[in-house]
Parts: structure tokens; sequence; C-alpha cells
């Protein structure tokens, strides 16, 4: 009985959204996959280095907005593996940063299906940069932590203990923290954290709409609102944010975010198969 021939899966960061910060490898297997599927952080830009008969599947996510579960991902991605030779599943950023590129891993594992994972620039790391800030500073800091602020007060069980982040760390990265901002910050003053740490956050970061707004901690959020900050942000908090280097910021590109939408690029056929 002759088996079926399986194509092979490439988990790819492609960064925080300028396509200059993609990896060479990166570039290449755009424009070898035959298939390519991809989130809503994802510039439009960036599908135009695939070849016009590579078929593109648009699966992104945003907070209450999911066009498709994780696990509908997870077994497209096994269906996509049976007809196409090469699948780039492009992630926003690192895919093993909160990418969920762990748990794709996997199930592609455990469905006999070749994977391989190709990192990328976080924004966690490039936006700070883009602003000028430096995450480590033999003055300021010599640990940083990276955490999502996904976990707010209404979950019974939180992954995130913040009040005793508050002093694990010189400076604290917070990824799509946006929504739980509020809770965030009480929460790390209430473990100690200093009302008047020095905090950032950097909406759209080294696109064309970056914005980056400073406050001491606990006038952070009413700045946010002030200047209308939402997501996708990331947050800096530390004493890191007072050696910000301006003029060391490097050019934004003229690309921006896409709206979000549920549709695929190029019109592409779009099916998930359930079993």
């Amino acid at each position: 009985m002759t088996s079926i021939k399986k194509g092979k899966v490439y988990l790819v960061g492609a960064g925080p959204g300028d396509p200059e910060l993609l990896t060479v490898k990166a570039i290449r297997l755009l424009k070898k996959c035959d298939a390519l599927i991809y989130d809503s952080l994802i510039p439009k830009e960036f599908i135009q280095y695939t070849s016009n008969s590579c078929r593109h599947f648009h699966v992104g996510k945003r907070r209450a907005q999911h066009s498709f579960s994780q696990d509908q991902i997870n077994r497209f991605l096994v269906e996509l593996a049976k007809d196409h030779s090469c699948i780039v599943r492009l992630k926003g950023g690192d895919p093993f940063l909160f990418g969920r590129g762990a748990e794709e891993a996997e199930w592609l594992v455990q469905n006999d299906i070749e994977v391989e994972v190709v990192p990328g620039i976080t924004s966690g790391i490039a936006a700070p940069s883009y602003v000028g800030i430096p995450l480590t500073h033999r003055d300021a800091g010599s640990s940083v932590t990276f955490v999502t602020g996904h976990d707010g007060d209404n979950k019974k069980f939180q992954a995130v203990n913040w009040r005793k982040l508050a002093n694990a760390s010189d400076g604290i990265v917070i990824y799509m923290g946006m929504h739980n901002l509020d809770y965030i910050i009480n929460e790390l003053i209430a473990g100690g954290l200093d009302p008047s740490t020095p905090s950032a956050i950097i909406h759209q970061g080294t696109l064309m709409n970056q914005k980056c707004i400073k406050a001491p901690l606990d006038r952070l959020l009413n700045k946010k609102k002030t200047n209308g900050i939402l997501s996708p942000s990331i947050v800096v908090i530390g004493k890191i944010v007072n050696h910000q280097i301006e003029k060391c910021s490097p050019i934004l590109s003229n690309l921006s975010l896409p709206k979000f939408n549920k549709s695929c690029s190029r019109e592409r056929e779009c099916i998930f198969v359930e079993h």
C-alpha cells in the first residue's frame, strides 16, 4: 500500500511589521511556499513575496474577534500538508513567544507532519528599540521579564502573579496588556512597585502609525486614555525607560496594519475541513 506523501509546515516568525526585519530565511520560504496561512497582524505587503500560484488563507485573531479557533487552525494545517509540499504558517513576531507556535508544532508532530520553526524578531524587543528604549542597561537594568497581559481580574485562575513580579525584575515588557492595563498596574503597585516607576506604551511599533507615550506607572493609564492608545501595543516598565535615546531610533516602515477581517487575500478559497 502506497503511503500518502505529506508536505512540510514552517512556523515562520514575521517580526513586528517592518518588512526589513524579516529574516532572509523567512523571505526565501515565502517565495517557495505553495500554501500560506497567516494572522491578522501581518501587513498585506508581506503576502506579495509569494508566487501567483500560492494559495492564501487568513486565520487572524483579535480580542473577541476570532475568525477561526486554535483547534480549527491546528486541524487545517494537517489538511494543508496533505495537498501542499511547502506550507508557511506566518505568525507575527516570533512563533514561540506568545504566538501559540508550540501548540501548533506539537499538534503537527502528533499527526506525523514534518514541521520546522523559523524564529522572528519579537515585538517586545523591536518596539522599544524603534523608540530608542534599551531593555537592559548597566546603570538601570540587568534583567528583563517578558509577560503576557491577557489575564485579568475576571479569571478564576491567574497565570501571572503580578504582585510577585513587581520586584522580581529590573524591567517588565508586557504583550497584549491594553485590555487589562488598569488591573495590571494596580497589582504591580500592590506588590510593591514604586508608583513613580518610569513606564511607556509603544503602539504599532516599527510601522508608520507608531506612537509612544511615557508616564510614571500610576499615571500611565490616564495618559493611555487621553492619547487613545489601543492594541496592538507593548508596555515597558522600569528605569530603562529613562535611558531612551531617541536619536538612535530606526526610520519607520511606511506600512500599516490591515484592518481585521475574515476574508482571504486575493480572494482565494478558504475552507476548513471538519471531522
